[in-house]
């Protein structure tokens, strides 16, 4: 049946299911912007940093983390900076050690945020409620944190919107992706694509390390409160999948390994045995990472109950905090300057604690007042003799050299000169002596911000100065600005009268 002409189509309803699909899609690409955000911030750099892909170098510094992390620990900052210069010096080998290490850096510290305040990022998308209205939803996430180690050092670890983007995925479950990435691993070493089952195999890695992080982060919380964790349902079916899991990927992870040797026996091209070597090398680090994950699930149990017995027995606080950004600072900031400084005057009177009063104890004077004075020299005591020690001198420059080129900066008020004449000048009065054009480029610079409140006040009559008119110093030794070099006359007169009306 077709409408009549004229008449309006109605919109097509969204279900749930297309809404949250769109914004899985959405998150997924707002956990790539940070990533994209570098190569279009590396211009603000000072310096030629065009020749570096910093999103290639960031992805590396995501996998070499996550590739890092233990149960307990992370990745070390310094390490990950270390194996990231190879790649980074890879793509401009001609630059500088120190210039790689710069890049290393400072990709790794934008992956972190440092210098936002809580270290994250947060990028705005829309859905649709239950109404239909348009509703703007704020998606706050991090790629790489900081957090403190068992040792008390500080170490990086990846979250799981970094692990994510690392495998190309948003919200997988990571039982069904962990058996996904197996199957597909096994199917591919069977079939001999041993560069596809090294990807593959290296998925299934990130699978496994993003399993371990959602079980060290459920144990973390319930350390810090029980019951903030749901011990009841949640908690035990995650330690019973996982365990289900853990022994399915055991016998996958044994059959794979067999697979792979077989194919690295039997492989005659040098490449075909390095790629199952490798794949030897990826596997056996999934099952040495599921051993562990293994033990700390059978830990889970005991540490729940040692946390509830803890925590149920614990003193309560004796009193509650203040929360000094939720009930002072916040509500005075819309207030008048007035009305903010009465709460802020008694607040700060208040709540600075108590003050030692500066009495003293009526013992205390009793026996100052009956103590006898001690006897003194007329002259005091005898002061020891100081041991001096000559200061060497370490200055760059000789005497003879300051009063050279002092006489070459000699100029008559009415004929200022280039400083490359200047230059020229100097190598000329002393060809032997390289450290002169040096002093006086120094004097040059120095004399293009005079301090003219300070000669003015010591009386002096002439002030050296350097004026940069935009000329470029064409010399083989020194760049930067030809700047123009004179002497200026200070007003005598003027310092005589202030000096007459300046109190004595």
């Amino acid at each position: 049946m077709t409408a009549p002409a004229g008449t309006p189509h109605a919109p097509p309803t969204l279900g749930p299911a297309a809404d949250e699909g769109l914004a899985r899609r959405l998150r997924a690409l707002a956990c790539t912007a940070p990533l994209h955000d570098l190569d279009a911030r590396k211009a603000n750099l000072a310096g030629e940093y065009g020749i570096y892909t910093m999103a290639e170098v960031a992805l590396a510094a995501i996998d070499l983390v996550t590739l890092s992390m233990d149960f307990d620990t992370g990745a070390d900052h310094e390490q990950v900076v270390a194996r990231l210069l190879p790649r980074v010096a890879a793509q401009a080998p001609a630059r500088a050690a120190a210039e790689h290490e710069r890049v290393a850096r400072w990709v790794l510290d934008n992956l972190i945020n440092v210098g936002s305040v809580d270290r994250g990022f947060r990028a705005v998308y829309g859905t649709f409620g239950p109404d239909g209205a348009y509703v703007r939803r704020d998606y706050d996430f991090k790629l790489i944190e900081e957090v403190p180690g068992p040792g008390g050092g500080v170490y990086l670890r990846t979250t799981d919107e970094a692990v994510n983007v690392l495998v190309g995925a948003l919200d997988t479950d990571v039982t069904s992706a962990q058996i996904a990435a197996e199957v597909k691993l096994e199917v591919l070493i069977s079939r001999g694509r041993l560069a596809d089952a090294q990807l593959a195999a290296e998925a299934a890695r990130y699978r496994t390390v993003q399993y371990a992080e959602t079980l060290r982060r459920a144990l973390e919380a319930t350390r810090r409160n029980v019951r903030a964790v749901d011990w009841l349902r949640t908690v035990p079916d995650l330690i019973t999948e996982a365990l289900d899991h853990i022994a399915d990927r055991y016998r996958h992870e044994n059959a794979i390994l067999t697979n792979i040797r077989r194919a690295r026996d039997e492989a005659m091209e040098p490449e075909h045995k390095l790629r199952a070597a490798e794949l030897v090398d990826i596997v056996k680090d999934c099952i040495r990472r599921h051993t562990q994950l293994q033990s700390r699930l059978l830990e889970a149990g005991p540490l729940f109950r040692a946390e509830q017995d803890r925590q149920a027995f614990a003193p309560p606080a004796a009193r509650a905090g203040v929360d000094l950004y939720g009930q002072l600072l916040a509500p005075l900031l819309p207030e008048p300057l007035e009305r903010a400084a009465r709460v802020t005057d008694a607040w700060f009177a208040r709540g600075t604690g108590p003050r030692t009063p500066g009495a003293v104890r009526l013992a205390d004077l009793t026996e100052l007042l009956l103590t006898p004075p001690v006897p003194r020299e007329h002259l005091g005591a005898e002061l020891p003799e100081p041991d001096l020690v000559a200061t060497p001198d370490d200055s760059r420059f000789s005497e003879e050299q300051l009063a050279t080129a002092l006489d070459i900066l000699d100029l008559p008020p009415d004929a200022p000169r280039r400083l490359s004449g200047l230059l020229e000048q100097a190598r000329r009065k002393d060809p032997g002596d390289p450290e002169l054009p040096y002093l006086l480029t120094l004097l040059a610079v120095h004399a293009a911000s005079p301090p003219v409140g300070t000669a003015y006040r010591q009386g002096e009559k002439r002030l050296l100065f350097a004026v940069d008119d935009g000329t470029p110093l064409h010399d083989p030794e020194y760049g930067g600005a030809d700047l123009i070099v004179g002497t200026a006359l200070l007003d005598a007169a003027g310092m005589a009268a202030d000096r007459s009306e300046s109190p004595s």
